[in-house]
């Protein structure tokens, strides 16, 4: 098919395309060496402090596994300077992929329960931010979300701590944790409070659910993205519901295999949900607990599926159209990714 490619031209496109990440957790893009100084400067925590030990630390038996790992690095979370700490490296990460720009969630419940003083956290995301942009070129925005774990009474300090705080760079409320058990329809009245703020709703559902919780995250929390979403693709009313209504998902291909969701990238419905006209973007979720990279989403979605060229830069388009950005710099990223689509297919012409 033309406009395929493969091996080092097909990373070497990929790493040209100016890049969004719409779905990367805060805590969850700790690279292993930031995750290994905080586990030696807090070792009570009980994180290994030994790169071997670390490395076995995050192999994930199954989601609830990766959960309480997640919780653990959380807690070695504690001041300013840990969060700017985290905020600089993730652009740093960004940066050397060549993503321009990054939704990041953050969970302030889970960090203001565990001792940290509100002042440190927003210190620390506004230094990190000027600093991302400033040494890396990098833009980044501020998603708070919602601990599901913690029930209705997080939901509500949340929405208040948001709405309050109100940062800048903050664009999005969302809904994290597990799905089994915590039913999205009764966080329902936060989102309301969100929405009317003029927040964006992007709750995550359908990650290890069905789509019953999709269904619900549209209808009871207005989602305007899906943080993950691959659990509608056996509903077929649903998919033409999310394609027609352009309703895009966060879909976190590495994230989903390793934390057993799927048994391989081939095995992925994330075919079925393009081939439905669902409005699909790749992102990394957590990347360095998944050993994932967006460059690496990209490959490894390409070579499964056989992509074409122009499949890929969609994808890519796909995520600056669904951020939340000002439309002036979108126009500027899609303006890039179209050049970038042409010179790559011109000696296939």
């Amino acid at each position: 098919m033309p406009g395929i490619l493969t091996g080092e031209a097909l990373r070497a496109f990929v790493h040209a395309l100016p890049k969004v990440e719409l779905h990367v957790h805060l805590v969850g893009s700790a690279s292993l060496p930031t995750v290994l100084e905080l586990a030696r400067r807090r070792p009570s925590a009980g994180v290994p402090t030994e790169a071997g030990d670390l490395a076995e630390f995050f192999t994930f038996r199954d989601f609830p596994h990766f959960l309480r790992t997640y919780l653990a690095v959380t807690s070695l979370v504690r001041d300013a300077r840990d969060v700017h700490t985290l905020v600089t490296g993730l652009a740093a990460d960004l940066a050397t992929q060549n993503a321009r720009y990054a939704e990041v969630t953050v969970t302030p419940y889970n960090h203001l329960l565990d001792g940290m003083p509100a002042d440190d956290l927003l210190t620390g995301l506004a230094t990190g931010r000027a600093a991302a942009r400033a040494d890396h070129g990098v833009e980044l925005a501020w998603c708070f979300d919602i601990p599901g774990e913690k029930g209705v009474v997080a939901g509500r300090e949340t929405v208040v701590f948001a709405l309050r705080e109100r940062p800048e760079g903050l664009v999005s409320f969302g809904l994290g944790g597990p799905e089994i058990g915590v039913g999205r329809a009764q966080f329902a009245p936060f989102f309301t409070t969100a929405r009317e703020a003029g927040l964006h709703s992007v709750p995550h559902a359908g990650e290890t659910t069905g789509p019953a919780t999709v269904w619900s995250a549209v209808h009871d929390l207005g989602a305007e993205r899906i943080g993950h979403g691959v659990g509608a693709h056996t509903d077929p009313a649903l998919l033409e519901h999310l394609a027609t209504q352009r309703i895009p998902l966060e879909v976190c291909p590495t994230s989903n295999v390793r934390t057993g969701q799927v048994p391989s990238i081939a095995a992925h419905p994330v075919r079925r949900l393009l081939d439905h006209g669902v409005v699909v973007t790749l992102n990394t979720d957590d990347p360095p607990m998944f050993g994932a990279t967006l460059d690496g989403e990209y490959v490894a979605v390409a070579e499964t599926l056989g992509l074409t060229a122009d499949e890929i830069a969609r994808l890519a388009k796909n995520a600056v159209e669904a951020s939340f950005q000002p439309s002036a710099d979108k126009t500027v990223l899609l303006t890039e990714i179209e050049k970038i689509l042409l010179q790559d297919l011109e000696p296939l012409a």
